[in-house]
């Protein structure tokens, strides 16, 4: 029995509760879903209106215990072995590693039976926002994964004649898939019509260098010159799959393509050719954040368990200035190393200064980078963002994209090629990036915190001092610069107990201020947020501060304010977009806003600023 909701919303809230089953949703991220970077004042009460209509559902047919409410957001329980998804999923990484096994019978049966599955285009039925398109791409991408490994199994077992239909029409709705056209020709000579092969590989070859100024990769050259020569045995594109051949390395061939008016450099010997390494140097006391580091690593890189990432291999980490986003991402980088062998690109786009790099220069400088010649680099900024993405499509590439202040900073540099991946930190949300894997990095923990004093201090000091340690982990918020500075304090002076420097820096007459601790360069970055705003965002910004250091509600800002609710909550959204206040939802789904203790004494450092030059005006 069908019992999905018939109304486009209800359908998107399910859809997203069931690909993210058992897992808990939250209640921003259906909002976003549902009305993007526009949802109405009642968005709360509508949404709430929905899951009480879906749980109304599901308990007349036994089942409400399901759906529960979570703090911030709901939670679907569904045991995989109901869901048609995983059962797909399971059956595609067996039949890979079957196939790579070497039992191609077995596989072809397996992975028919995966794609058997299917019954038409990922989520048809539904309306996408920009969490349920990322989960379409990516289930598209590995449903036509599967499809090309089912082909191949086919191919090992000599059903050539029955593959070429089938292989015409994905060449027709696919005219630049170099793996395709292998296939297809592949079938074609091993049913006797070599020379269809022969135009294939020429159709392509004229299609490629048109569109993309490219030639076709090395393994189809290299199918190709058999065909040509009669020598047509065992061609690249069905040698076995080993798990560790050598073989398997995907060369970066996209750097050095033959000269056809790209501009690029003159082909170099294999294993000599360009190989970027620009990451920065890992944080050598780089502290905490485990959880977000395993998910988003399992994520980008999928292991040998066949997990797949839970969006895209593309993750966006945003968070408030000085949280740790920069380090995060390069920590990120170095343990990906080993699965990006092509190279590593890192993109500052904030900049020494602190002025934000133009798309046009940074696309040049990694054209460049990847083998590009001055002379060479196409005139336009979408050109050059054609090429960009053109070099980097058959390789295993990592991109480091950091400081982004706008989806305009980093859309024309996404990659939509399955083997590389691309790091984005950012201190506002990105709204509008479809197929990004958004994820929010929050300040340290307390243990975390004191983990990462312990580390400059000594453990065995700490310990001593534990009251005064509270007092320093409390006042710095959990924000790294703020806590390396009060280490630096500790370690330059270890004849003084620890209680003794906490009292040289914390003024026990107001609150903990950790904007001017020595070396800390939390007030600079503060000041970068804060400049990026406008006018109305900043002067609400300053009042807030006046409000319960607890937290606040929508209504009690919007009379701080002096503006109605729609209004006050439109502005406080745009400062929870920039990470400059917090908010969570309490099980009455009410939204409550709060700012963390550093950025409290910014907001009220600039307030009594303003005041003080106001005053002066006035006199």
């Amino acid at each position: 029995m069908n019992i999905t909701p018939t109304a486009p919303k209800p359908r998107q809230v399910v859809s997203l509760l069931l690909l993210r089953r058992n897992t808990v949703v939250q209640t921003r991220e259906l909002i976003d879903e549902l009305w993007r970077e526009s949802p109405p004042p009642s968005a709360m009460t509508t949404l709430q209106t929905y899951i009480y209509k879906l749980r109304k559902i599901l308990l007349e047919h036994g089942n409400g215990d399901c759906l529960s409410t979570r703090p911030g957001g709901y939670m679907l329980t569904v045991p995989d072995t109901m869901v048609d998804l995983s059962r797909f999923e399971k059956e595609a990484h067996e039949g890979r590693l079957l196939l790579e096994s070497g039992d191609s019978e077995k596989a072809a049966r397996t992975l028919r039976s995966a794609l058997a599955l299917w019954r038409g285009p990922a989520l048809l039925d539904v309306a996408h926002g920009d969490l349920l398109s990322s989960y379409v791409t990516r289930l598209e991408e590995l449903r036509f994964r599967t499809l090309e490994l089912r082909i191949e199994a086919d191919l090992r077992l000599g059903h050539h004649r029955e593959t070429i239909s089938e292989l015409k029409s994905l060449v027709l709705t696919h005219p630049l898939h170099e793996k395709l056209h292998a296939s297809l020709m592949i079938a074609l000579s091993r049913s006797g019509r070599r020379h269809e092969a022969l135009e294939m590989y020429q159709k392509l070859r004229r299609t490629m260098i048109e569109d993309l100024g490219l030639e076709p990769g090395h393994d189809l050259r290299e199918l190709h010159q058999s065909l040509l020569s009669d020598d047509f045995v065992h061609p690249p594109a069905e040698k076995p799959l080993h798990k560790h051949a050598p073989q398997q390395r995907r060369a970066v061939e996209p750097l050095t393509v033959p000269p056809h008016g790209t501009g690029l450099s003159k082909r170099t010997p294999r294993g000599q050719r360009p190989f970027p390494t620009q990451l920065p140097p890992d944080l050598a006391d780089f502290t905490g954040h485990t959880a977000v580091l395993e998910k988003i690593t399992a994520g980008l890189a999928p292991g040998d368990s066949g997990t797949q990432p839970p969006v895209t291999r593309t993750v966006a980490i945003s968070g408030m200035p000085g949280v740790g986003k920069s380090s995060l991402a390069i920590r990120l980088a170095h343990r990906l190393r080993p699965r990006f062998e092509d190279g590593y690109l890192y993109v500052d786009l904030q900049g020494a200064a602190g002025t934000q790099a133009t798309i046009g220069h940074v696309l040049q400088q990694l054209l460049q980078t990847l083998g590009v010649t001055p002379d060479g680099l196409p005139a336009t900024l979408e050109e050059q963002g054609r090429m960009f993405r053109s070099l980097c499509s058959r390789t295993r590439l990592l991109m480091i994209l950091d400081g982004a202040s706008s989806t305009a900073d980093v859309r024309p540099l996404l990659l939509d090629a399955p083997n590389c991946a691309t790091i984005i930190t950012s201190r506002r949300r990105l709204h509008g990036l479809i197929g990004v894997w958004s994820v929010e990095m929050s300040p340290l923990g307390r243990s975390e915190s004191v983990e990462l004093l312990r580390s400059i201090v000594g453990a065995s000091r700490l310990d001593r001092a534990p009251r005064a340690v509270e007092r320093l982990v409390n006042a710095s918020g959990g924000f790294p610069p703020a806590l390396r500075s009060i280490g630096d304090h500790l370690a330059a002076a270890p004849g003084l107990r620890i209680d003794e420097v906490a009292e040289q820096l914390l003024d026990s007459s107001g609150p903990p201020d950790m904007l001017h601790v020595g070396g800390s360069d939390l007030k600079s970055r503060f000041d970068s947020c804060y400049a990026s705003l406008n006018r109305v965002d900043q002067s609400a910004f300053r009042l807030l501060s006046m409000l319960s250091p607890d937290g606040f509600r929508i209504g009690t800002a919007a009379g701080l304010l002096g503006v109605d609710v729609q209004d006050a909550e439109h502005t406080l959204e745009r400062l929870v977009d920039h990470h400059l206040i917090t908010v969570s939802h309490g099980d009455d789904g009410q939204a409550h806003y709060t700012l963390p203790q550093p950025l409290l004494n910014y907001a009220r450092e600039r307030l009594a600023h303003t005041l003080e030059n106001s005053q002066a005006t006035a006199i």
